[in-house]
């Protein structure tokens, strides 16, 4: 049974990262950082979590491809993407991998929060 307040957070940006833990810690959630796709896919627990906020642009990795890797090997692990390079291409192929929000930096705390609740409700 996934921890219904723990998230992780994957992402290269090192003041993303610092934001969105102070957010979600404000409003009552744990999270696991991950600077890398490296470092996250050493993670081996990935049943621990509500949910994964997922950058879009990581480095030379895609966080796309990542999210198909994990389905690919049964992890189900519903994703809330971040991105700061909207563009409709990109959109249609995280909504079309399976996320449960789509959202574009700079995004609103309620915005991140919103889908977050609703996975920590077990309702994503």
């Amino acid at each position: 049974m996934p921890d219904r307040n723990l998230v992780f957070v994957v992402d290269d940006d090192p003041g993303t990262l610092k934001g969105v833990k102070r957010l979600l810690r404000e409003h009552g959630y744990a999270s696991v950082l991950f600077p890398s796709v490296e470092a996250f896919e050493n993670c081996d627990d990935f049943d621990a979590a509500c949910c994964l906020i997922l950058d879009i642009d990581l480095n030379k990795e895609s966080g796309i491809e990542l999210r198909h890797r994990l389905k690919a090997d049964g992890v189900s692990l519903p994703v809330i993407y971040i991105t700061a390079n909207d563009s409709p291409a990109t959109r249609m192929a995280a909504m079309a991998s399976g996320c449960i929000a789509y959202l574009t930096k700079p995004f609103s705390a309620r915005a991140l929060l919103e889908p977050v609740g609703k996975a920590s409700a077990g309702l994503a």
